[in-house]
């Protein structure tokens, strides 16, 4: 009985490490990058998106998703979305209506931008573990950095489209 015990624990702790050797080092999805025309074309049309914390523009590699794009046609007039500190590790605010989403359980980093409860737009400096629909990632910026902007108070995000 010891040793059928003593070999589940073994190849449960196998399987745990090697999913976290697939799942990249924040422990979630890993972000997806390709080099087909399509793709490239995509990202081009997404990086047309931008967005502002406060007054520090940043850069971000929108997903290519349908909540992207619903964020996307309503940046085209500019949005300005008031976010509130949460929980040590996020700010969220309320983006005025709901948009396609396709939750999934996953765990975040800093910089990771995420829609939760499809109307909810959160922007991470630090991590946690929910469902949401994965958004984009500021690619910019340092934890370091992004602790420096989301931390000290509640901050107003710009989205427009150029």
């Amino acid at each position: 009985m010891r040793k059928t015990i003593l070999a589940l624990c073994a190849a449960l702790l196998l399987f745990c490490i090697g999913g976290a050797g697939l799942a990249g080092e924040t422990g979630g999805a890993v972000w997806s990058g390709g080099d087909s025309q399509t793709e490239m074309e995509t990202k081009e049309a997404q990086s047309q998106m931008k967005m502002k914390i406060g007054e520090t523009t940043v850069e971000v590699a929108w997903e290519n998703n349908e909540s992207v794009e619903a964020l996307r046609a309503l940046a085209k007039d500019g949005l300005t979305i008031q976010m509130s500190m949460f929980g040590g590790f996020e700010q969220v605010g309320a983006i005025g209506r709901r948009l396609p989403s396709r939750d999934t359980e996953t765990v975040t980093a800093s910089g990771d931008i995420v829609l939760y409860s499809s109307s909810q737009l959160v922007v991470f400096y630090g991590s946690n573990s929910w469902a949401y629909t994965r958004l984009g990632h500021i690619t910019d910026k340092t934890p370091e950095e992004m602790r420096e902007l989301l931390s000290k108070g509640d901050v107003i995000i710009t989205l427009s489209v150029e």
